[in-house]
């Protein structure tokens, strides 16, 4: 009781406090470990060093909250459609995982505002907020729990923010998209992958060229060659509606 009541204090007398205040309204329990949480909203581009010279940045927990995420949403879809396949279940886990849809939640429940980053790369701020949140559910995972965590991810997150029959209805494969509509108006479609990493020890980045009938349709890039390949497909996809009736293959 008197440690609770000691970290109350903390959170209302610190300079934090707002930030304090979002998790305890957006978690529904006092946060106990707040140096995790800290840390959750760093972004690499504004590490902090510690005593030991060590950078301080949130990309542990957002692996560690990755694996969280992924196991939580297997569980809460297994239970939730006990009547369709493995394959329907991968697809549902993929478009939730999505970095896109992540960065989505991010800015619907409000974590947006206090994710402390000094990038101007647009690059890395297409993941800055997903990843954000990732790494939010590793600290959680941390400071409460694995069932604190899960809770988090299926009562706060999936019941409030997410409307699984439109994420069904959703087809977020642009390239499986491009192939199809290729194969349905015969059109011959190429996909060219480089590798754009740098050997300075930063993460991989890839760029992926799409051509149609031998014309430049899609430029995109990614940390994954699929990523990249998805982001060129739906550049692509953008253009041929713009210059076809019916870009939609499967329609």
């Amino acid at each position: 009781m008197i440690r609770t009541i000691v970290q109350r204090i903390k959170l209302f007398s610190s300079s934090r406090k707002e930030f304090y205040l979002f998790l305890r309204s957006l978690l529904g329990f006092y946060p106990t470990n707040l140096r995790v949480y800290d840390i959750a909203v760093i972004h690499k581009s504004a590490s902090k060093i510690d005593s030991q010279g060590n950078y301080i940045n949130n990309e542990r927990l957002e692996y560690l909250g990755d694996a969280i995420l992924g196991a939580a949403i297997a569980d809460f879809l297994y239970n939730r459609f006990p009547n369709q396949d493995e394959g329907y279940l991968t697809q549902m886990r993929s478009k939730l995982v999505n970095r896109s849809f992540l960065t989505q939640l991010t800015y619907q429940i409000g974590l947006n505002h206090f994710i402390q980053s000094n990038t101007t790369s647009t690059i890395e701020s297409s993941h800055i907020y997903g990843d954000t949140l990732e790494a939010l559910i590793g600290a959680i995972y941390l400071d409460k729990g694995y069932p604190e965590a899960k809770k988090f991810i299926t009562r706060k997150l999936l019941n409030n923010y997410v409307n699984l029959v439109e994420v069904q209805n959703t087809n977020s494969n642009y390239k499986s998209q491009l192939i199809e509509w290729s194969q349905k108006n015969k059109k011959a479609v190429s996909f060219d992958t480089t590798d754009e990493s740098k050997n300075d020890g930063k993460q991989p980045w890839f760029m992926a060229i799409i051509e149609v009938d031998n014309e430049l349709l899609g430029k995109g890039s990614g940390a994954s060659k699929k990523e990249a390949q998805q982001n060129a497909s739906k550049v692509a996809l953008d253009k041929i509606k713009d210059r076809y009736p019916d870009p939609n293959p499967a329609e």
